[in-house]
């Protein structure tokens, strides 16, 4: 077969046509991308995906024109703070002000400042699309609605609020809704036609289990879900969606009902999320991306154990549609050797015809 741009097999791969081998992907701190770029003598960020065969798409933003909250200088728009906290191998941020957090009532939380979608300029969206459009597959738009409830909320009182404060979840997740189907379809009328998969998000599953029930995700999160998915498909785009953990309770939900097509990170190590159950169960219905473990495998394993994992999974996906990638960002911790020798191995293994 011949040798297929990024763009190419990421199309042929969400079309359900033939590769010319496995697709790659990349997902890491900012601390391994730098010392990446360090130790292997690459220029910026193009230099190592084409150094490590990597078909990362290109992420298209708008353009923001305010950048802070009104009413707090020291927060985002969406009024969270957050500071730098450092792990000893790198850096997060982590949120420090909740600014609903003491919040009790629906007139209150109206009240509050919420962003605009004017806020920003979609003509960059336009201008990058064009550029980027050629050699690798353009992403755009984002979704992730708890995630941000969370950080404006509480962790702790989010959860409390799917059981005890249902009238306090609509009003929140109405005016984050509002906000981003305006946003993303500016963006996907922006980037005409050239913008092929949208990033739609919500972590499902913890390391051992579900993150809640499945009536409080059909109740609260899965009616949005489907309108944003629904946005994109309108607009000819593909819906990758992410969610950590034990997640396949979820599953036939976020396939058959909200449509998407791309599933992030498969960590098989969790509790029913095995590759091969996976593939038996779901492999007709979606393309699978992630599934090399970066909580043991590749931060503590051998370069021998990377290498036996990759052509494992190889076999496992051989009759599904598979991206190769880390199953979520590569931490600090992971030697070079081992993050080297996953793509060199699933370069050499993953060759098709």
């Amino acid at each position: 077969m011949v040798e297929m741009t990024p763009r190419e097999r990421w199309m042929a791969l969400l079309e359900g046509r033939p590769t010319d081998r496995v697709p790659v992907d990349y997902w890491a701190t900012i601390e391994v991308t730098q010392r990446l770029l360090r130790d292997l003598g690459c220029a910026n960020e193009e230099a190592l995906w084409r150094r490590l065969h990597i078909d990362r798409p290109a992420s298209l933003w708008p353009r923001a024109k305010v950048t802070r909250h009104p009413d707090d200088p020291e927060a985002n728009v969406w009024g969270v703070r957050y500071q730098q906290v450092n792990y000893g191998t790198g850096e997060y941020g982590e949120v420090a002000h909740h600014p609903l957090a003491k919040m009790e009532r629906v007139d209150e939380i109206d009240a509050f400042r919420w962003p605009s979608p004017d806020d920003y300029d979609y003509s960059t969206v336009r201008e990058q699309a064009g550029k980027d459009a050629g050699y690798r597959l353009v992403m755009g738009g984002i979704y992730e609605p708890f995630l941000l409830y969370c950080s404006m909320r509480g962790m702790e009182q989010a959860f409390e609020d799917l059981l005890l404060n249902p009238e306090i979840v609509d009003t929140i997740l109405g005016h984050i809704f509002a906000f981003y189907y305006e946003y993303n379809r500016r963006i996907f009328e922006a980037g005409e036609g050239k913008i092929k998969m949208f990033y739609l998000a919500e972590d499902l599953g913890a390391q051992t289990g579900p993150l809640m029930g499945l009536e409080t995700y059909r109740r609260f999160l899965r009616p949005g879900q489907k309108k944003m998915a629904d946005l994109a498909h309108a607009h000819g785009i593909h819906v990758f969606y992410h969610t950590d953990g034990a997640a396949k309770m979820f599953l036939p939900d976020l396939i058959d009902y909200v449509g998407v097509q791309v599933l992030n990170p498969i960590q098989w190590r969790c509790p029913t999320m095995d590759r091969v159950g996976l593939v038996k169960e779901f492999g007709g219905r979606v393309a699978f991306h992630g599934a090399i473990d970066n909580q043991q495998t590749l931060p503590f394993g051998t370069v021998a154990d990377v290498q036996r994992e990759v052509r494992e999974s190889v076999e496992i996906f051989k009759d599904a549609r598979w991206v190769c990638a880390p199953c979520h960002n590569l931490q600090a911790v992971t030697p070079t050797e081992n993050i080297v020798a996953m793509y060199e191995t699933i370069w050499e293994a993953g060759r098709k015809g």
